[in-house]
């Protein structure tokens, strides 16, 4: 998707625009600490430059530390609790937007799915979809299985 994005939370608290930059497509994540974050069966991201994000509305931060070792700070609305963005420090000047906060989310068809090997058996992936066991381990591997929006 080019050009500026908007979106916000499930109150409207909190309104975002992401400028157009730097930006990966959308991709959906069944591992099960999105499973266990989102109270469903994955969620859907998308990797940004966070210099091109402009925020208004107070946001609060839960914090984690992943599996992986990476410490992942996750922002989202301080009233509602609708999560906005993700940061973990493995990637310098990144964040990962909550699809789904979009105002026009139904636009972001993923472009492939991470996490298959935790997939919930009853989620049908469509067919020729691209699939990874795990996830991507670096910016250039995230580039190249996903691509740029």
């Amino acid at each position: 998707m080019k050009g500026e994005l908007t979106g916000g939370c499930l109150c409207g608290a909190v309104r975002y625009s992401l400028r157009e930059g730097l930006r990966l497509n959308a991709y959906a994540c069944h591992c099960t600490d999105c499973q266990s974050r989102t109270g469903s069966a994955f969620s859907e991201h998308m990797l940004f430059a966070l210099a091109d994000l402009v925020i208004t509305g107070e946001l609060d931060v839960g914090e984690y530390d992943q599996p992986s070792g990476a410490h992942s700070r996750i922002h989202g609305c301080a009233r509602c609790k609708a999560r906005i963005y993700a940061t973990n420090d493995s990637r310098e000047g990144m964040a990962s937007l909550r699809c789904g906060t979009l105002d026009n989310s139904a636009s972001f068809v993923p472009a492939g799915h991470v996490w298959v090997k935790s997939k919930q058996p009853w989620i049908g992936l469509p067919e020729g979809a691209k699939v990874m066991d795990e996830q991507p381990r670096s910016t250039e591997e995230w580039v190249a299985f996903v691509g740029l929006a």
